[in-house]
């Protein structure tokens, strides 16, 4: 039996519109924008991934980190708790998630622990010394030209400094062979930008949430 027209531009519509999400999440914006960082903020799995990754960091209370695309702001509120004599940076290109970050995040930053900035992973201010830790959460695969932004932010790094690039695949078919290979990517591309000792920590969640921590020799 053949497809009606209706049929076959409703089964065309699906990818435009899986792709119009997927974009909001990398970008988010407009009215949109404020129900995707609605969603992150809300989910429990995010709220869980986020706490989790920032754990996994073994930060000092004195430590400095940056945190790249923070979203609505849950891992920047995980920092502030941990750092009470440290320094929390932050930068996110969207204006919908900075404002949603500098809400939910507001008396850490009245109180001069939080700093957040709209910037881009390109264009990335003077923090004013060397951090201790930088973290990314699903958003590397976002950035232009991922090689030579992890090797910008290396330069922000003091010698010993970690970076954690953490990500659970989305979409169509994601499973833990996914999340596996997603590992080996960002440890190839966290060596090529010169970072050593890497490991991959696991959060069991479906799929898994894979998170790839390189050193600053």
């Amino acid at each position: 039996m053949r497809e009606t027209g209706s049929a076959v531009a409703a089964r065309g519509r699906v990818p435009r519109v899986r792709a119009a999400i997927v974009k909001q999440f990398g970008h988010p914006r407009g009215i949109a924008g404020v129900i995707v960082g609605r969603v992150m903020a809300h989910r429990s799995s995010n709220i869980r991934r986020n706490r989790w990754v920032v754990a996994q960091l073994d930060l000092r209370p004195s430590d400095s980190v940056l945190e790249v695309g923070f979203g609505p702001g849950i891992a920047i509120e995980a920092f502030a708790a941990a750092l009470p004599q440290g320094r929390v940076y932050g930068i996110d290109h969207s204006e919908v998630m900075f404002r949603q970050a500098m809400r939910r995040n507001r008396h850490a930053v009245r109180s001069g622990i939080v700093h957040l900035t709209r910037a881009s992973v390109d264009d990335v201010p003077r923090l004013g010394a060397p951090v201790d830790a930088i973290l990314a959460v699903n958003s590397m695969w976002f950035w232009p030209q991922p090689a030579t932004r992890l090797q910008e932010l290396r330069a922000l790094l003091r010698s010993g400094g970690r970076i954690a690039i953490t990500t659970q695949p989305r979409g169509k078919g994601a499973d833990a062979e996914a999340s596996r290979s997603a590992a080996l990517d960002i440890e190839a591309a966290l060596a090529g930008a010169g970072f050593t000792q890497t490991r991959v920590e696991t959060l069991d969640l479906d799929p898994p949430v894979v998170c790839v921590i390189g050193v600053n020799a």
